[in-house]
């Protein structure tokens, strides 16, 4: 609980006023949340949860794609969520919580999720593996963890990634450098999608969970 006031805390002076510009500004550079929401690949009835939601804009564009999912989304940024909700209205489950500590049942009464979504929210995660690891724990059989975040930029050219790192340190960014590798270590299950695109900027994973069976 702790982790929750300190860090819910930083993000609500974070994103007090930013959050009215929020969805304005990041569409120019948080590049690969559409293609992530593209290839979802829901069946009707589906739970889709988001963990770190923020303004509730894949939430919005989710519901669209997909009118049949069930839709949850938790931020631990109370101001956040104040913009989700205007934005959402009842048509999606919101909660505050913990990306690293949840429990389902005790924020929308549901044990487990068909997809779990972390949109360029690991890279303000302090603890971002146990995230990872959280989300993990928390999909059903057959379940699929979607993410998406900044690279290294280690192709685009040096002045840009410099001035591109520096930019993201005020609003406490860090790219992880280390997150392909904490995906393909997640067990059981198997890798569906594990790229760097856009000449490194950004990352996109997608894995599916498999219990494991007797033999």
């Amino acid at each position: 609980m702790t982790h929750v006031t300190d860090h819910g805390q930083l993000m609500d002076q974070t994103y007090r006023y930013q959050r009215l510009i929020y969805d304005v500004t990041r569409r120019y550079y948080l590049l690969g949340r559409d293609h992530l929401i593209n290839n979802i690949g829901t069946a009707p009835g589906d739970r889709i949860l988001e963990v770190a939601c923020g303004t509730g804009r894949n939430l919005k564009m989710i519901r669209r794609r997909y009118p049949e999912a069930r839709l949850y989304g938790f931020d631990i940024s109370q101001e956040m969520l104040t913009t989700a909700q205007g934005k959402l209205g009842n048509d999606v489950k919101l909660a505050k919580g913990d990306a690293c500590a949840f429990d389902p049942m005790d924020l929308f009464g549901v044990d487990k999720f068909d997809h779990i979504i972390l949109s360029y929210s690991l890279s303000m995660i302090p603890d971002w593996e146990a995230a990872i690891h959280e989300a993990w724990s928390k999909l059903a059989d057959d379940g699929t963890l979607h993410i998406v975040d900044f690279g290294q930029s280690g192709k685009l050219p040096a002045w840009f990634r410099r001035g591109l790192m520096k930019w993201l340190k005020q609003f406490h960014v860090e790219p992880r450098a280390g997150l392909l590798s904490v995906l393909h270590d997640l067990s059981p299950g198997t890798v569906i999608a594990a790229d760097e695109k856009w000449r490194r900027y950004a990352i996109y994973g997608q894995k599916r969970r498999h219990e494991p069976t007797d033999t």
